[in-house]
């Protein structure tokens, strides 16, 4: 594969599997490594992909997170909140015209996280793949080994 290629690539997913991990693990190095050692299994195995490559990639992604957590789940463990709201507020996601735009962007993007943190883990994980991913149900559903009916049934648990 030429270099320019595996530019765009991992320009094209990295801050999307970054996020989906940190969202996982809520550690911003233990993230960056798993994104790191996705990225390079994707290019070691890629010509073993699916057609669809991005709910691949979060299946490594995802897969990489579960080995970690398994073999050491003190690396797991940190809670880093205040660099989450600063990734989320750097993504450029809505433009602010004050201080206090930004103050109510931050709230909110607050109580989301929180929110997020209390649900268990596969509807966490789907609302995490649903809304900040934009992944299918039928994608999700592949990913998780559920059915889509199942995805819709939890991601509507959730968010309740």
């Amino acid at each position: 594969m030429e270099n320019d290629v595996l530019m765009r690539f991992y320009r094209s997913y990295s801050r999307e599997i970054y996020l989906y991990l940190y969202g996982l693990c809520h550690n911003r190095h233990l993230a960056e490594d798993l994104m790191q050692e996705t990225f390079l299994k994707a290019l070691l195995t890629l010509q073993s992909a699916d057609n669809n490559i991005r709910p691949w990639l979060y299946k490594v992604a995802r897969n990489l997170y579960f080995n970690t957590y398994r073999t050491d789940k003190r690396v797991v463990s940190g809670i880093d909140e205040p660099e989450v709201i600063e990734t989320i507020e750097n993504m450029g996601k809505e433009a602010t015209n004050g201080p206090l735009d930004k103050l109510l962007i931050t709230e909110r993007d607050s109580m989301l996280y929180k929110a997020l943190n209390r649900l268990s883990g596969k509807k966490k994980e789907i609302l995490l793949l649903q809304y900040f991913s934009g992944l299918s149900g039928k994608d999700i559903a592949g990913l998780l080994g559920i059915t889509t009916e199942n995805v819709r049934i939890l991601a509507y648990r959730g968010k309740r």
